[in-house]
């Protein structure tokens, strides 16, 4: 019985919402940004770099609320309610390395 517990308790332990600098980036591929010239790399890194921030601050809440749902009730609450914004931030970071190695490929500052 002891060990159906343990098992059940590091299930749910996986399904928490990962910290945001726990998150790996998305590959993009090369070529996604291409088509940009160096202001508007910069423009949209600038916007993406946002988004990002906003993404993280609600993972990061995500995170918080499901070690408290597993501590107080046994549930991850935050990622069964659909708050855990892992695939968001994944892509958001991917599209940032994305952008970075497209400047870096033009020279861009």
């Amino acid at each position: 019985m002891k060990k159906i517990a343990f098992l059940l308790i590091i299930g749910l332990l996986g399904a928490c919402a990962k910290a945001p600098d726990k998150i790996a980036a998305a590959d993009l591929g090369n070529g996604a940004y291409s088509g940009h010239s160096c202001n508007q790399l910069s423009a949209e890194n600038l916007q993406i770099s946002q988004d990002l921030a906003n993404l993280s601050a609600k993972q990061k809440s995500a995170a918080e609320g499901d070690a408290w749902g597993v501590f107080l009730l046994g549930l991850p609450l935050s990622s069964m309610s659909g708050n855990d914004q892992e695939a968001l931030i994944a892509v958001a970071k991917g599209k940032v390395q994305a952008i970075d190695r497209e400047k870096a490929r033009k020279g861009c500052k």
